[in-house]
């Protein structure tokens, strides 16, 4: 494995995969915050101990390796590219924190990419598992396998009263961030959404974009994940993310049903509209593109389009983005050359399709 597999493969294998109500749900991850019981947090170390973690966790992958997930790679944050880590980013495989304000960070990766171990971030240890469709506690399972490899070869900050000791104290605790990435663009045309949300947030749960905290909620996608980490265990963690989850499932899909019953020629004109601007437009902005892949993607999940794959909207959603343009290109574009490329690229994409449909 390298650097360059990790940025040139656009889409992670657990994106193209199939997972329960992938209609709606398109990933579940579950994070978990560790630190080391020796060193001071990443917000007061000095650079030298931010080595010597690196240090040891190279040492660990060596005496130790953990391959259940495939094999690991640690790749150092000061050997990467500012665009290189741009599209890390983008690709979810590491925090914007990371890839902008650690420059002693590494990560380590899996082949298949549904596990990532962030090192040096706002915490020693991160620990990331992302599987595609429902799948909650399959990637906290995968989590906890893991954390004990990790705990049997280091001494975690631990207290029995509080639990794992974080940076942040939100985290303290479990140290658990569940997260369920969700396409909800019935509940958005129905404009139920904007009851739902502050709802959501009264149960402790909070809604953010595809990026994360400070992001939009660009091509209609959210991420549901829980807030308090503090006096709740694992299980209530996850069994409160998957009882919201499971009522949005419900209420997206009644959202769809209505729509179709009372709005269908305008939805599937809205839809194939959207897919004549991408089959043909020679600029887009990220926004409309966003906008428009996520209008082709209800279209294909209720039926109006049956000759692409779902994963359509995955793949385009992350390369279609700033820094996966610009690496393409093989150097920085201005904001209106990424959107001729941006459009340029949509349009291959989709022709691809149609050759692929025309070989069967």
């Amino acid at each position: 494995m390298s650097l360059e597999r990790f940025l040139n493969q656009a889409v992670s294998s657990w994106m193209c995969a199939e997972g329960p109500d992938s209609d709606i749900v398109l990933s579940s991850r579950i994070r978990l915050a560790r630190n080391f019981y020796e060193y001071p947090f990443p917000t007061l170390f000095s650079h030298e101990e931010a080595k010597k973690i690196i240090l040891e966790m190279e040492e660990i992958l060596k005496i130790s390796p953990f391959q259940k997930f495939g094999q690991m790679e640690l790749l150092k944050i000061d050997e990467i590219q500012p665009l290189q880590k741009r599209v890390l980013v983008e690709k979810h495989l590491i925090s914007p924190h990371l890839a902008e304000d650690s420059p002693y960070g590494a990560i380590l990766l899996t082949e298949n990419e549904e596990v990532s171990i962030m090192i040096n971030e706002e915490d020693h240890i991160r620990i990331q598992c992302l599987f595609p469709g429902l799948q909650l506690s399959e990637a906290l399972d995968a989590a906890n396998e893991i954390d004990d490899w990790l705990e049997s070869n280091i001494q975690y900050a631990f207290d029995e009263k509080h639990g794992y000791l974080t940076s942040c104290p939100t985290n303290v605790g479990t140290g658990l961030r569940a997260s369920v990435m969700m396409h909800l663009p019935g509940l958005m045309l129905t404009q139920q959404i904007n009851r739902i949300i502050p709802a959501i947030h009264q149960l402790g749960l909070v809604v953010r974009g595809i990026y994360g905290e400070g992001s939009e909620a660009l091509g209609n996608i959210f991420q549901i994940s829980n807030q308090i980490t503090l006096g709740k265990s694992e299980e209530d963690i996850g069994r409160d993310l998957m009882g919201v989850v499971s009522q949005l499932i419900s209420q997206e899909r009644s959202a769809r049903e209505a729509l179709r019953k009372t709005s269908n020629i305008q939805l599937e004109d809205r839809v194939f509209r959207s897919l004549g601007v991408l089959s043909n437009s020679r600029i887009i902005e990220s926004k409309e593109a966003a906008k428009c892949l996520s209008d082709v993607r209800l279209g294909i999940d209720m039926g109006y389009i049956n000759d692409m794959p779902k994963t359509i909207l995955n793949e385009l959603m992350i390369l279609t983005q700033p820094g996966f343009l610009q690496q393409y290109a093989g150097g920085p574009l201005r904001p209106h050359e990424r959107d001729i490329r941006r459009a340029a690229l949509i349009r291959e994409r989709l022709n691809l399709e149609k050759e692929k449909i025309g070989e069967e």
